[in-house]
């Protein structure tokens, strides 16, 4: 994550860019999450990502300008040595299963595991049951996905890239609890400044973000992926 001072490509002033990482097994639409999100576009004929690609989009959070750089990350077993240096930087992860192939939600628990081995220990993790258009089909139940999630402390939502649906709430919900992190962060750090960098100062004093009307991070984000 970096902070301030870059331009977008017509001059925008951005204030944050975030890194986010789609992770997951192959074939279950982390490419198609990207596309729709990045684009709004869905293409039936895509085909397996070879190595790491990264796609951006520039919204506005709380007033600021965040530049969304979302990493696809091939989820062949070859290409996990190699991507797996992609996870170093990120601040948040969106993890992908197919609601169809039960065998893809069963393997989250080791990409999770590799997640935290290799990230900030704040990251932002959103688990995400894609294909929700093809209910008939479904093999993963809605209650054992939410149980872990509960259980690891994830966000958590069901999409359909085809059908558009959670596309946009799920990256915005991620973005916008890094954006709160983020600036609760820096609060503290520009109170360890004004004390002069004696951070004692601040261990017995409960910090409050203040955050402007209407601020994203007035709500109470704990359960905000659960829909």
């Amino acid at each position: 994550m970096s902070r301030g001072g870059s331009y977008g490509e017509v001059g925008q002033k951005i204030d944050y860019v975030f890194k986010v990482v789609l992770i997951g097994d192959s074939a279950v639409g982390k490419s198609q999450l990207l596309a729709r999100f990045a684009r709004n576009e869905f293409n039936l004929d895509s085909k397996a990502t070879i190595g790491v690609e990264f796609q951006t989009r520039t919204l506005q959070i709380d007033a600021r300008t965040v530049k969304a750089q979302i990493w696809d990350t091939a989820g062949q077993e070859r290409y996990r040595a190699v991507t797996s240096a992609y996870y170093r930087g990120a601040v948040g992860a969106m993890l992908v299963y197919d609601i169809t192939k039960r065998q893809s939600f069963d393997h989250v628990a080791r990409w999770l595991q590799e997640l935290r081995g290799h990230a900030d220990k704040n990251i932002v993790i959103m688990l995400i049951g894609n294909k929700s258009d093809l209910g008939t089909l479904r093999v993963v139940p809605t209650e054992d996905a939410k149980e872990f999630a509960e259980r690891e402390n994830l966000f958590f939502m069901e999409t359909s890239a085809l059908e558009s649906t959670n596309v946009e709430n799920a990256f915005m919900s991620v973005l916008t609890e890094i954006y709160c992190v983020v600036s609760k962060k820096n609060l503290v750090a520009n109170e360890e400044a004004d004390s002069g960098g004696n951070s004692s100062l601040l261990k017995s004093t409960k910090i409050v973000v203040p955050e402007s009307p209407g601020s994203p991070c007035d709500i109470n984000t704990e359960h905000l992926g659960f829909l």
